[in-house]
């Protein structure tokens, strides 16, 4: 089989302009994405993070580098501001080396995001979010460690 670069698209929104709840919400919108599609950091080419303007208390890439991307490069910027769009949003776009077809990417959209593309939300019934917490701990764990 022939490995391409693919993209996989994330987003999910939070309530504050909070460090803690930006970075929090995109460990968990990144872990998803890496459970739902097998990634291994290795394989990951790229990533850019976008928020909305009302966000700035913390880069999404932070995120990334707890999780163990320490390596990849990666990118934050903002959104541009479309009037009626969708706020207090974090946005992904991870550039992945991978053997799956495209329709076969899992993309991820969370919390009011969902609204952002409905035909692509992730059934999280289908997910432990016990275990995924608890890789998203110990990642943070080893990341600490460093």
């Amino acid at each position: 089989m022939t490995v391409v670069c693919r993209g996989v698209r994330g987003a999910t929104t939070v309530r504050s302009d909070d460090r803690e709840e930006i970075l929090r919400a995109t460990r968990e919108l990144l872990a998803l994405m890496i459970h739902l599609n097998g990634i291994q950091k290795e394989d990951v080419a790229s990533a850019i993070f976008t928020t909305t303007l009302d966000l700035n208390a913390a880069f999404p890439a932070t995120a990334a580098r707890q999780l163990g991307w320490l390596d990849v490069p990666l990118m934050c910027s903002h959104e541009i501001e479309v009037p009626g769009s969708l706020g207090m949003c974090i946005r992904a776009l991870v550039h992945w080396n991978t053997h799956h077809p495209q329709d076969r990417v899992q993309h991820v959209y969370l919390r009011e995001a969902q609204s952002l593309r409905p035909d692509k939300t992730v059934l999280l019934s289908s997910v432990d979010m016990q275990e995924l917490n608890r890789w998203i701990e110990e990642q943070l764990r080893a990341w600490r460690e460093k």
